[in-house]
C-alpha cells in the first residue's frame, strides 16, 4: 500500500490528467506487468528444477539456451518494442486524432525559473504561471538562457529539454480544468530543486481573462 501511494499526485506521471500523459502511463504499465509475467515464468523454472527432481533434465542445455534466450523473449520483446512506437507516434501527434486547433506556446528556461509567453496572442504578457486552454493541444516550445534545462508537467505529458541557442517542441493537453505541477527535470545548478512552475488549465474564456492579466504566483 506504501507503494501503491506513490503512485497518485500532482508530480506522478502515473496519474494522468491528459491524453499524452495517459500515453506514457499506459506504456509504464504495460512495460511493468510485461517485466512482472516474465519475472514469474523464470522464478517459477528455478523453482520447479529446484524442487522437482526429474523437472526438466530429459531438455538438453543447448535447447533450454535456445527456448530460453531467443524463442521466448523474441516476440515478447518485439511486441513491447512495436507497442511503443505506436504511443510514440500517438504523442507526436499530440495525442490527439481530431485534428482541431494547436495553441503554440514559448517556454523559456533559466536560472532557476521559467518563462512562458503566448506568439497567438499577441497582447498577452509574459507569465510566470505557463496558462493553457483544456480540451486543445498545446504545442510548448522549449528553449534556455543559460544552461540545459528540462520541461515536465508529469499529469499532462512528457518531457523535453531545454537547450540554449535551440528549440524544442512538446505537446501536452489537458482533459479538464484544474492545477498541475511541472518541474525543471535536468539538473541545472544550486536552485534545481526549486525550479518548479504550475499550469493552470482553463476553459475558453478563462484562458484568454487569465492571458490578459498576465497573472503571476
Amino acid at each position: 500500500m506504501l507503494a501503491l501511494s506513490g503512485c497518485t499526485g500532482d508530480l506522478s506521471a502515473l496519474h494522468p490528467a491528459g491524453p499524452s500523459a495517459a500515453s506514457i502511463a499506459d506504456l509504464w504499465w504495460v512495460m511493468f506487468w510485461a517485466a512482472v509475467g516474465l519475472f514469474s515464468l523464470v522464478l517459477g523454472l528455478f523453482l520447479a528444477a529446484v524442487s522437482l527432481p526429474h523437472f526438466g533434465r530429459s531438455i538438453s542445455a543447448h535447447h533450454w539456451t535456445m527456448a530460453g534466450g531467443l524463442i521466448l523473449p523474441i516476440p515478447i520483446l518485439a511486441g513491447l518494442t512495436f507497442y511503443a512506437f505506436a504511443q510514440g507516434e500517438f504523442l507526436l501527434d499530440g495525442a490527439s486524432r481530431d485534428g482541431g486547433e494547436v495553441v503554440r506556446i514559448s517556454a523559456v528556461g533559466r536560472m532557476w525559473q521559467w518563462e512562458f509567453s503566448y506568439p497567438d496572442l499577441s497582447a498577452a504578457p509574459p507569465t510566470a504561471v505557463l496558462h493553457i486552454p483544456v480540451n486543445k493541444t498545446v504545442e510548448i516550445t522549449t528553449t534556455s538562457q543559460d544552461v540545459i534545462h528540462s520541461f515536465w508537467v508529469p499529469r499532462l505529458g512528457g518531457k523535453i529539454d531545454a537547450i540554449p541557442g535551440h528549440a524544442n517542441i512538446l505537446r501536452i493537453r489537458a482533459d479538464q480544468p484544474g492545477r498541475y505541477g511541472g518541474v525543471c527535470s535536468e539538473y541545472c545548478g544550486t536552485g534545481h530543486a526549486g525550479m518548479r512552475f504550475e499550469v493552470q488549465a482553463h476553459t475558453e474564456e478563462d484562458f484568454r481573462l487569465a492571458i490578459g492579466r498576465g497573472s503571476t504566483p
